[in-house]
């Protein structure tokens, strides 16, 4: 094996990410809202480092103080301290990548139809995927509490479709799963 098949990681990552949000979905919410804060930090620290040890000779360039490294350690301190106040607002961006994954398989089936007959089951998991982002999206409040139950099965199932794909249309090298 010459490398890693983006397909596979794509449906490893999702079967591992769907298992982890359907075991424990109220931990993950919040360390996933914690983790996403930590990724705004780390830009906003290497920004305002980079400011620090600039070199201040006199021929040099003068630099501004980095605004937008202060705005992005201060939004990910506030997603760090204040998970909660952002799982609303995480419900719709996990409905709109439903949305997305879906649409993405409906393009990758339709793609390969163009070289031979794709029966019609395939189609049926992505439109699965895309009408539980649709339903997340619209209805966010009345699926509070399993949203992420829902978004894991979704994702589970998400991966599996994808790692089935990947071995029912493989050896076809002209067809680009990744």
């Amino acid at each position: 094996m010459k490398h890693i098949n983006n397909a596979i990681l794509r449906s490893i990552f999702s079967i591992a990410l769907g298992l982890v949000l359907i075991l424990w979905p109220e931990a993950a919410i919040h360390y996933l809202v914690m983790t996403i804060g930590v990724l705004f930090m780390i830009p906003g620290i290497i920004s305002l480092i980079n400011y620090l040890t600039r070199d201040k000779s006199a021929g040099a360039y003068p630099a501004m103080f980095p605004i937008d490294g202060i705005g992005s350690l201060l939004l990910g301190g506030w997603l760090v301290l204040m998970p909660g106040f952002f799982v609303n607002i995480l419900m719709y961006v996990l409905g709109a990548v439903l949305v997305i994954a879906g649409i993405q398989q409906w393009a990758v089936l339709l793609r390969a139809r163009r070289w031979g007959r794709v029966a019609f089951s395939f189609f049926i998991l992505p439109t699965l995927i895309l009408l539980t982002g649709v339903m997340i999206i619209c209805n966010p409040a009345a699926i509070a509490a399993n949203t992420f139950i829902i978004f894991g099965v979704a994702i589970l199932i998400y991966g599996a479709n994808e790692l089935l794909n990947w071995y029912k249309f493989r050896k076809h090298d002209y067809i680009q799963l990744d």
